[in-house]
Order: C-alpha cells, then sequence, then structure tokens
C-alpha cells in the first residue's frame, strides 16, 4: 500500500525527532542536565538499569546531580553513543541502541598523536545496550521506559535487542 507524502513526512519527522531525544542524552548525562531528563521522559517513565531502576521522570532526572555522578563528571565522564535504530508504530515507537562510557585512562602512559598532541588516552569503562520504547504526546516524543544491559557476555543484552528487533 502507497503511503500519501503526509504519511511519509510525518515518519520522516517521528524518527529525526526520536533522533534528537536520543542523541541528546550522552551531553545530559555528561553536563548533569536534569533539565534533559525532566523534558524527554514522561512523568510515569522507568529507568532500568538492570541492577537498580527509577521510576518519574524526576526521580531519573535526580541522578545526574548525585555525588556519585558529579564525581564522574569531575574525573572526565564520557557517553559515547552510536545511531539508533528506531522503528514507529502509530504514536509508539522502539529504538535500540549502544552506548559506550569513557573515561580518561590517567594512569596510561602519555601517547603523542601527529597534530593531535599528547594524551594519556582513554579507556572504555562499559558497553551497553539500550532499549528506548517512547510514546507520542501531545507536544512530542516522550521516553516511557529506557532499559540497558551490559555488554559483557551475559545474555541480558544480546536477548533485550532481539526482543527490540522483534518487536519493533
Amino acid at each position: 500500500m502507497d503511503k500519501s507524502l503526509e504519511d511519509r513526512l510525518r515518519a520522516v519527522e517521528d524518527k529525526l525527532a526520536i533522533f534528537h531525544l536520543i542523541a541528546s542524552h550522552p551531553p545530559a548525562a555528561d553536563t548533569g542536565n536534569d533539565g534533559y531528563y525532566r523534558d524527554a521522559f514522561a512523568a510515569d517513565a522507568v529507568i532500568d538499569l538492570g541492577t537498580k531502576t527509577a521510576q518519574g521522570n524526576e526521580a531519573i532526572a535526580a541522578v545526574v546531580k548525585t555525588p556519585e555522578h558529579q564525581g564522574a563528571i569531575a574525573a572526565g565522564l564520557c557517553h559515547f553513543a552510536g545511531l539508533p535504530r528506531v522503528e514507529v508504530d502509530g504514536d509508539s515507537a522502539v529504538a535500540i541502541s549502544y552506548l559506550q562510557v569513557l573515561t580518561p585512562d590517567k594512569e596510561a602512559a602519555p601517547l603523542e598523536l601527529s597534530g593531535h598532541g599528547v594524551s594519556h588516552g582513554y579507556r572504555i569503562h562499559r558497553l551497553v545496550a539500550n532499549r528506548w520504547d517512547l510514546k507520542l504526546t501531545e507536544n512530542d516524543w516522550k521516553v516511557a521506559r529506557r532499559a540497558y544491559r551490559m555488554l559483557d557476555g551475559n545474555d541480558a543484552a544480546p536477548a533485550m535487542l532481539r526482543e527490540a528487533a522483534g518487536a519493533a
């Protein structure tokens, strides 16, 4: 069935809005921008980190203001995200993506790279797979649920990715 130009344009606009929403997460996390979480997450949203959860955009936003998170920012926290795979189904969407958490490797020997100066480099602290469940509200897309699982050899992350890819 052929979709109208308006339907195709809405699909493009929806995906771009979701890309923007997800791409805004790393800089918000790395700067402690709690406003992002209040705006991007639904009031009743859930974040499931595997070992702990938070419910509600206020509780989710509060995480980036904790002393622990602020300490990670001061140490050079860097969230580096891959482009998400997004499937929109009407007023809901599922996105899957990868995220690396990087930190300066202050223990490493300095290395000079031509034209780029000297650095101790970085270490990959963790690699995770993300599942973002989103809903279209009256005004914009909101995260209803975000889950991440460590890519550490157990089946939790691949299982989550398989489920999202099948559901999306």
